[in-house]
């Protein structure tokens, strides 16, 4: 790629469109470069309401997720539109948990989607909003995440338990693949419910479908509580998104994802579909999202189980960290840390333990800390060759690896759970290997500026 390389010239939607660096590879083992990547999403932009990648963003606020370094670099998150950018791309301004606002990149057709995708983003992040309306969601997001060692036979199984439980419902949900290891439904609602509501209603499903298939899904929020397939119902909280149909993933075989029938997810396996694969299949299949849009219906049915759940005492669930502690909602501390600050806490006045007291069920230690993914994992690596005899002991899910976000991109924490380690022959905490941790200034003066003033 030359720094002088002329850019590809679009002309769409009666707007001058420009790739800048058209050969730039964003999957050099493949050989997809910056203009293949266009010209995928010409390919399958589709259009409102007819299916294609339109069908996910079209009037929909989105976030910025920038891959500019390509596929292999380390992308970072951008929610206000950039300064520079044409008369008529639309914006609207958004109110995050935080309280503060952003003025974020609207897509209204196949123009603007090809103006993000020159910004590098390959990932598709939109709201479940429309413009016209911030603070009604008109989608219900269900995402099926396994944990490690989970097989993807298991995340089918919890999917269609997911079916069978809007169907009770009078729910209908439209199946994905997440472009990685799981699978997302769409269901569309009516926009007559905040976000609080929806991400409740989320919550019921989570559990009912938890309760349904005990030992394949999970409703825990807390990854050392969790088995098999996560329901994450915190998605539907408000400022969270999640990656749109037809989103091109940082994998090496460049897998999106695909919107799928109900018929094809018992055999569907998450690398079926591919940049190239997919671009044919929309050229040949009709898209089995296509009536999504027409689908929406009411959330009183999960409301009402919500309800009855709250009636058998289980309240709310975690909330993700930067927001506000809701009503009714439980520690915010993982429940390892918990059981040792109130152990402590008996210790220091005065307590004697338990007879025959044991520790956690659950001791955590963490290995890694990094911006860089790859580094963190070879963290891990030497971690173990440090302690092989523990090692060995380690379930698949016993290693535990975060992707934590940061106010503009991701970094990397890994931890390890020591469960399955005889207390005697447990590693010790030791500083993390490496130890850079993006957050540590920021947390570092919040609680400085928390601390009251000495008395004088």
């Amino acid at each position: 790629m030359s720094r002088d390389e002329p850019a590809e010239i679009l002309q769409l939607e009666g707007h001058e469109v420009r790739v800048t660096h058209p050969s730039k590879l964003y999957f050099p083992a493949l050989g997809i470069s910056k203009l293949e990547l266009a010209r995928y999403f010409l390919a399958v932009a589709g259009a409102p309401g007819a299916g294609g990648a339109l069908a996910g963003v079209a009037g929909r606020p989105i976030v910025l997720k920038r891959f500019v370094n390509g596929a292999e670099g380390e992308p970072f998150y951008q929610k206000r539109a950039p300064e520079k950018r044409p008369e008529w791309l639309r914006t609207v301004t958004l109110s995050f948990p935080s309280g503060r606002t952003a003025e974020e990149v609207v897509i209204d057709g196949v123009a603007s989607l090809l103006w993000v995708v020159n910004l590098g983003c390959m990932e598709l992040h939109p709201h479940p909003v429309q413009a016209t309306d911030l603070e009604h969601p008109d989608e219900l997001r269900v995402d099926l995440d396994p944990g490690p060692g989970v097989d993807f036979a298991d995340v089918r199984r919890v999917a269609l338990e997911v079916r069978g439980l809007l169907a009770e419902l009078g729910l209908v949900g439209f199946p994905k693949t997440s472009g990685s290891r799981g699978l997302h439904i769409n269901v569309p609602i009516e926009p007559h419910w905040g976000f609080a509501e929806v991400r409740r209603a989320a919550l019921a499903l989570s559990r009912e479908v938890e309760r349904r298939a005990p030992a394949q899904a999970t409703s825990k929020w807390w990854k050392e509580e969790r088995h098999g397939v996560f329901l994450d119902y915190n998605q539907n909280a408000k400022d969270r998104t999640t990656a749109a149909a037809y989103s091109v993933r940082p994998l090496p075989d460049a897998r999106v994802s695909m919107p799928l029938s109900w018929a094809e997810v018992p055999d569907c396996e998450p690398g079926d579909f591919t940049l190239r694969s997919a671009a044919r299949r929309f050229a040949e299949c009709p898209d089995p999202h296509a009536g999504l849009a027409r689908s929406a219906r009411s959330l009183e049915p999960l409301l009402e189980l919500a309800a009855r759940d709250d009636a058998r005492g289980l309240g709310d669930a975690p909330w993700p960290p930067h927001f506000r502690k809701a009503e009714g909602e439980g520690t915010r501390v993982a429940p390892s840390r918990a059981r040792r600050r109130g152990a402590k806490q008996a210790t220091s006045e005065g307590a004697a333990p338990k007879a025959g007291g044991r520790r956690s069920s659950m001791p955590l230690i963490v290995v890694a800390h990094s911006p860089d993914k790859s580094a963190a994992l070879a963290g891990l690596e030497r971690w173990k060759a440090r302690h092989p005899q523990a090692a060995a002991l380690l379930a698949p899910d016993d290693v535990l690896v975060d992707a934590m976000r940061g106010r503009s991109s991701t970094w990397t924490r890994v931890r390890i759970n020591l469960r399955h380690v005889p207390e005697a022959e447990r590693p010790a905490q030791e500083t993390p290997d490496p130890d850079e941790d993006p957050t540590r200034a920021w947390r570092e003066h919040a609680r400085a500026r928390r601390k009251p003033a000495p008395e004088e």
